[in-house]
């Protein structure tokens, strides 16, 4: 069945593009928190790679489970009204923080995770089509990627502001130091290190529900495909569109490969006695920021959206080998590129692992409006299965933390390489079936 493709709305882009250029910043500092989140709770709550793992999990599980559910609330309310609610159950994740830290209760800072993941999956459905549909559609991946610096520029900051705020003075917590005190004392210190994150997520919180009341108020336009009357378009149909389904198989790769290049690399980084290792995904989002602004610049102008998501894959495979097979002992690529400003030096399979951000950046930008190419009054549907693709951030960073624990760190991340297999078959011939 054939559905008319969308025509962007006669009005201005602007406000729209400011204020979810706002809501993806939230997405990066909510989400990429996760990368230095994921030691410190190893820690505090005593956890092995494993269940340190089922952060990220538990974060990214919620995007499959809540999707279907998520797409019916917007097809009957709107997605204005759908960014409110997804930021007022993000609220609520922020506020369970706070007993979760007073409590050191590995349990209910997973239940608060699935709750601040479920109000994500909430503004990522509506915020994704949203941005593709609001300006020319051979120009969206460049509006992505826009909204992308935005994202992983909050990827950047969130690590080296928790850093600074909550992973001060880690040696009283090392190993050997926890090892030399008494049961009691051990569960105190744990306990205070715990209780260092409710001003964090209070203040979170309170930033959150402003931006709910400031979302409610904006005069945000509806789009073409949310007048059109086919809203509850049936999931069967997309059965007709391969790229639609192939599109979610390829972000199930990518997202999972991204959260474990950004999430994991702090407990690679531990693993391997790097100081700063909760600062480490900021080297990632670096990366990503750096590879938006190279799509913002070539694409379509230059290379189109299926050639940079092609490139995108074969940087993956590349940077991946360089993952499993440069030395731990090493320190050549960061005396390269980042000894000149004095930073400290960082084995070099850490290295490549944030570099993969680079090969990252543009795999998201460019899937979206390939996938949702000439849908029409299908676009709420394909895009809550797209959002469920985002599942692969739960699922694979936690087959990683099994593989690591059965061998090592650097050998688990093989995974990487059929994933990116994946991406590039998309690039390829994925995204032309019909």
């Amino acid at each position: 069945m054939q559905h008319e493709a969308v025509t962007p709305a006669p009005h201005s882009s602007l406000l729209p593009m400011l204020l979810i250029g706002v809501l993806f910043f939230i997405f990066g500092f909510v989400t990429w928190l996760n990368g230095a989140l994921i030691p410190f709770l190893k820690i505090a709550c005593q956890l092995n790679e494993f269940q340190a793992m089922l952060v990220a999990f538990v974060f990214y599980i919620t995007y499959f489970v809540m999707a279907l559910p998520v797409s019916g609330l917007l097809a009957r309310y709107g997605y204005k009204q759908g960014m409110v609610l997804g930021l007022a159950v993000m609220v609520a994740g922020a506020l369970l923080f706070i007993p979760a830290a007073l409590t050191g209760a590995f349990g209910l800072f997973l239940l608060a995770l699935f709750v601040l993941g479920t109000g994500l999956t909430l503004l990522q459905t509506a915020t994704n089509p949203y941005i593709i549909c609001v300006g020319p559609r051979e120009s969206a991946a460049m509006r992505i990627s826009c909204m992308g610096i935005v994202n992983k520029g909050a990827g950047f900051i969130v690590p080296l502001l928790f850093s600074a705020w909550v992973l001060t003075g880690m040696d009283a917590y090392s190993d050997s130091a926890l090892a030399a005190l008494q049961p009691e004392q051990k569960q105190l210190l744990l306990a205070q290190l715990s209780e260092r994150l409710v001003q964090p997520y209070l203040l979170m919180a309170l930033v959150l529900s402003a931006l709910t009341l400031f979302v409610w108020w904006a005069p945000l336009p509806k789009l073409d495909f949310e007048q059109q009357p086919d809203q509850s378009a049936r999931w069967s149909e997309l059965r007709h569109y391969p790229q639609v389904w192939l599109g979610a198989l390829t972000l199930f790769c990518y997202v999972g490969v991204e959260v474990i290049a950004g999430d994991s690399i702090g407990l690679f980084g531990q693993q391997l006695g790097v100081a700063q290792f909760g600062i480490l995904t900021s080297y990632t989002m670096a990366f990503m920021v750096l590879g938006y602004l190279l799509g913002i610049t070539l694409i379509p102008r230059w290379i189109t959206q299926p050639q940079a998501l092609l490139a995108s894959a074969v940087l993956g495979l590349l940077f991946s080998a360089g993952v499993l097979y440069s030395s731990p002992e090493r320190t050549l690529l960061a005396d390269l590129f980042t000894g000149w400003l004095g930073i400290a030096a960082i084995p070099d399979p850490v290295f490549y692992l944030a570099l993969l951000g680079l090969a990252n950046a543009l795999v998201w930008p460019a899937v979206w409006p390939l996938a949702l190419q000439g849908l029409g009054a299908l676009t709420a549907t394909a895009s809550a299965l797209l959002i469920m693709g985002i599942a692969g951030g739960a699922v694979l960073p936690l087959f990683y933390g099994y593989l690591a624990g059965q061998s090592s760190n650097q050998a688990a991340y093989w995974l990487l390489l059929p994933c990116y297999a994946m991406i590039f078959y998309y690039a390829l011939l994925g995204h032309k079936r019909r």
